[in-house]
């Protein structure tokens, strides 16, 4: 289990520090322990503009698009603002399509908007629609 931001940290480390905590809470899956992270007033937009506001409704989601699916990550750049913090997440996704195949190198950013030391808002873009495009033939 993850434990929470350390207090010795600038505002600023202490949110990326969330994030980080909360993405590897969210790989597990373990949406309880994410929830620690977030604000009631979440808003999680992935690709497509699918909207969430719990990370139970996206580990659901992920749960019908891959059989398990990992983040590599790569950075984390942040941007410190007055009254609030951007850290954005930067990598690639590995893990299992559902029938089983193997994929890596799915690249992926999150953006997070982090007030008052609580997630607020994810933003989410990645590959795995491309590539589910291409295992299927599909041209757009």
């Amino acid at each position: 289990m993850s434990a929470a931001p350390k207090p010795s940290l600038s505002q600023t480390e202490q949110d990326a520090e969330t994030v980080r905590l909360f993405l590897e809470a969210s790989m597990v899956p373990d949406p309880e322990t994410a929830e620690r992270y977030i604000s009631p007033d979440l808003v999680i937009t992935f690709t497509g503009g699918r909207k969430y506001r719990h990370p139970r409704e996206t580990a659901a989601f992920n749960a019908g698009r891959y059989q398990r699916v990992k983040k590599q990550f790569e950075r984390f750049d942040v941007v410190p603002g007055e009254a609030e913090t951007i850290v954005y997440s930067l990598g690639t996704l590995y893990g299992e399509w559902p029938d089983g195949t193997p994929f890596e190198g799915n690249r992926y950013i999150d953006r997070f908007v982090v007030r008052g030391g609580k997630i607020v808002q994810m933003d989410v873009w990645n590959d795995s629609a491309e590539r589910l495009l291409t295992r299927h033939n599909i041209t757009a």
